[in-house]
């Protein structure tokens, strides 16, 4: 056992004759306990929401997503789906057909966007396990509508006597003053098989249907749509993917994964995370100022020990190792036994649901490698450079005696 870390262990815990001592390092230790157990519990806590958030986008957002590069629809004909089918990694994929309606039910209107969908549509995204009712079916001229769009029109499911009616500007030139509905608009009556929920800015823009319909409605050929929607393999690679879609459709087309479909909320996300990590970043420093205190406290009760040490031969560099050697100790040990109690909150929160926010809704947390590195290596090099700015004041304790 080195010499350094040998005295630094027994300083660290061996009681002081001083009381006071004793106390400010006791204070000490339990600040960065606090520190390491406060940043573990909110960067889970954070890490849970996050998640949450997202499995909402998750069940409507695809893996990869083909829009055109430019205009609302591009061409995308038999002969090229068959060989998208065939790119390794590619799980399946659904056509979509996108476009701006007008609602109106009861004498009550509302804009949304239709989104025609094939029958692969839902292999390729989880939106069904959201959808109270039925799923579209080919028997009839049906609509899934979003859970805001239903309650402002105040629609049911499978009300026959009362149908949808979906009405888009038909396709062409000039201005549409003067003449009635029935000419300036395509229009249809449906009926609504469900309602699915998802999050408050899905549940108001778009209405599902069958791609056949939307296809009608808006007067469209068979192989124009308005995006292609892909599912990948588990372990597939998203840029060697990516790249050879391109590839097949010459790059004129514009590829975007889940992360960039929801750019928005993955930013916001972030940004909240690195704010709150910052805030409680300031805490541990801090509390690790505890620790510069404590060790300097102790420098100066020691000053008879050190001068004794020098005296058997101990150079000054040794010495000021073993007071940077018991703050590395003291942040190694609190920080371990915060984090460890830290992460058994979250997995017992995980298990028995410890916190509800609603009483069927548990705060949602998650353990994640990522968060534990980050707690290390935050406490290891704040604890570093605190214990290396309390341990040269070895030098002044050796000029005084």
């Amino acid at each position: 056992m080195k010499f350094p870390f040998y005295i630094a262990r027994r300083y660290l815990f061996s009681k002081s004759s001083n009381n006071a001592i004793n106390i400010i390092t006791i204070i000490a230790a339990i600040g960065v306990f606090a520190g390491a157990f406060s940043l573990f519990i909110v960067l889970s806590g954070f890490a849970g929401l996050k998640d949450f958030s997202l499995s909402f986008s998750n069940k409507f957002d695809p893996d990869l997503k083909i829009l055109p590069s430019s205009g609302k629809t591009f061409q995308f004909p038999e002969d090229k789906a068959v060989k998208l089918a065939e790119i390794s990694g590619i799980a399946g994929f659904s056509k979509i057909i996108e476009e701006r309606i007008f609602l109106d039910y009861r004498n009550k209107n509302h804009t949304a966007f239709i989104k025609g969908v094939d029958d692969n549509y839902r292999q390729v995204t989880q939106i069904d396990s959201a959808v109270s009712g039925s799923w579209l079916t080919n028997s009839e001229a049906q609509v899934v509508v979003g859970n805001r769009i239903s309650r402002k029109l105040g629609l049911s499911i499978f009300n026959y006597q009362d149908l949808l009616n979906v009405m888009v500007p038909r396709p062409g030139k000039g201005q549409i003053t003067g003449l009635d509905p029935g000419q300036a608009f395509n229009q249809e009556k449906v009926i609504v098989s469900g309602i699915y929920s998802v999050n408050e800015e899905l549940d108001d823009k778009y209405v599902f249907s069958n791609l056949n319909f939307a296809r009608n409605l808006l007067e469209l050929d068979e192989n124009t749509f308005s995006a292609v929607e892909i599912k990948t393999t588990p372990n597939a690679d998203a840029d060697a993917v990516t790249a050879e879609i391109n590839e097949l459709f010459d790059n004129e087309i514009i590829i975007k994964n889940r992360a960039q479909l929801n750019e928005t909320l993955y930013k916001m996300l972030n940004t909240e995370n690195l704010a709150v990590y910052l805030i409680f970043t300031l805490v541990l420093i801090i509390a690790l100022f505890n620790v510069a205190g404590s060790i300097i406290m102790v420098i100066l009760d020691k000053r008879e020990n050190i001068k004794t040490l020098f005296s058997l031969g101990a150079s000054e560099r040794q010495i000021k190792k073993i007071f940077f050697t018991q703050g590395i100790l003291m942040t190694i040990i609190g920080g371990a036994v915060g984090l460890s109690a830290a992460v058994l909150i979250v997995y017992l929160q995980l298990q028995f649901n410890l916190v509800m926010i609603t009483p069927s809704l548990p705060y949602p947390v998650a353990i994640t490698l990522e968060n534990i590195f980050i707690v290390i290596f935050t406490i290891g090099i704040l604890g570093l450079i605190a214990s290396f700015i309390a341990s040269g004041s070895s030098r002044k304790a050796l000029k005084a005696v």
